[in-house]
């Protein structure tokens, strides 16, 4: 299953590894994973956040689920994925626990 990873970004120091842990763990159980912590790194710095959000909802529109890291609820951003993955018939996951 082709899963995409959602979770607070601007206001999290740490997102960066919190995304890769959580790729990690779902390619290990056979997944394959969009990972926008990852894709942000090679656009251009000068995109505003609306055209981050078109990209970000354009790869989870590919995807067939979509997985909340713990503490989604607090990011605006991931707020928008989740109401566009509960509006196209995305399976949801939720973050078990958070890794260090």
């Amino acid at each position: 299953m082709r899963i995409y990873i959602s979770g607070a970004i601007t206001k999290d120091k740490s997102f960066y590894r919190r995304f890769l842990n959580a790729e990690s763990d779902l390619k290990r159980q056979g997944h394959d994973v969009i990972n926008p912590a990852k894709i942000g790194k090679v656009l251009p710095k000068k995109m505003d956040y609306e055209e981050y959000m078109s990209i970000d909802l354009f790869l989870l529109d590919m995807c067939e689920a979509i997985c909340l890291l713990q503490g989604w609820e607090n990011s605006e951003g991931a707020k928008r994925e989740f109401e566009f993955a509960k509006a196209n018939n995305k399976k949801i996951f939720y973050q078990r626990s958070a890794k260090r």
